[in-house]
């Protein structure tokens, strides 16, 4: 099996960095349905290799993937989908991926060789980004590709939040999701991860700047919810948070 193949399969769970505090959070409240950005890594769980087919560029990429589910061979697989991609232009392979998006294993061997063949695709390095992150690939490799996308468009804020995710540091996430959120004002998920992280760093640290910081951002929050559930858990959170003796 190809070490990177390898890797996947025995990827264990991997929470991001700056959801996994014990405190309290709204920030699922902002979360959309589909964001590049916005991810909580779940399990992924894979079975013991079987012989399937050997590949060719003319197979089909649901035959592909039908034979992995049914057989469980991610090193088949990977060498399948690097067939399929190297036989297509990288619209083909973004077009014949799209619904195979919330899944990494076929994700990752896809759109590696779209980004190796288009290194100008600001997009396709945010959702090999997203991929790896959800196989745990850790933060290094994650965030070397969001800088990249963020250095070749400027404007894609699924970059900039990976950026902001890829930090291993809570004070640094802190940081870095301000230069989102001044670069996006309007982006609530920004927000409400600056809020969350620096909720974290006044909890960790004991810093009243970053106490102050994460209830000013919630109350802005809230002075734009609309939504009575997000409303409810915003004044919830902010009232605990006034209640902290730091």
């Amino acid at each position: 099996m190809p070490a990177d193949a390898q890797s996947i399969a025995i990827s264990a769970r991997r929470r991001n960095p700056d959801l996994d505090h014990g405190r309290p959070s709204v920030r699922d409240e902002f979360a959309p349905a589909r964001d590049a950005a916005n991810f909580v890594p779940g399990p992924l769980c894979f079975a013991a290799m079987t012989q399937a087919p050997r590949s060719t560029p003319l197979d089909p990429l649901p035959s592909i993937v039908d034979d992995y589910r049914r057989d469980g061979d991610v090193g088949l697989l990977f060498d399948r989908l690097r067939t399929f991609a190297r036989a297509r232009t990288p619209q083909a392979v973004k077009e014949a991926a799209t619904p195979y998006r919330d899944q990494p294993e076929v994700v990752i061997p896809l759109y590696e060789d779209i980004v190796s063949r288009a290194p100008s695709d600001a997009q396709a390095m945010v959702v090999l980004a997203n991929a790896y992150w959800l196989t745990g690939r850790g933060p290094d490799v994650v965030g070397e590709l969001a800088t990249r996308a963020i250095a070749t468009d400027g404007s894609n804020r699924g970059a900039w939040h990976l950026w902001a995710l890829a930090e291993s540091t809570v004070r640094g996430r802190v940081e870095r999701w301000q230069r989102v959120v001044q670069e996006f004002p309007s982006d609530q998920l920004a927000r409400a991860a600056l809020a969350d992280n620096a909720t974290s760093l006044a909890h960790d640290e004991h810093d009243p700047l970053a106490l102050d910081l994460a209830i000013a951002t919630y109350e802005g929050l809230l002075a734009e919810s609309t939504q009575t559930a997000q409303r409810m858990a915003l004044e919830q959170t902010i009232q605990t948070l006034r209640a902290w003796t730091l």
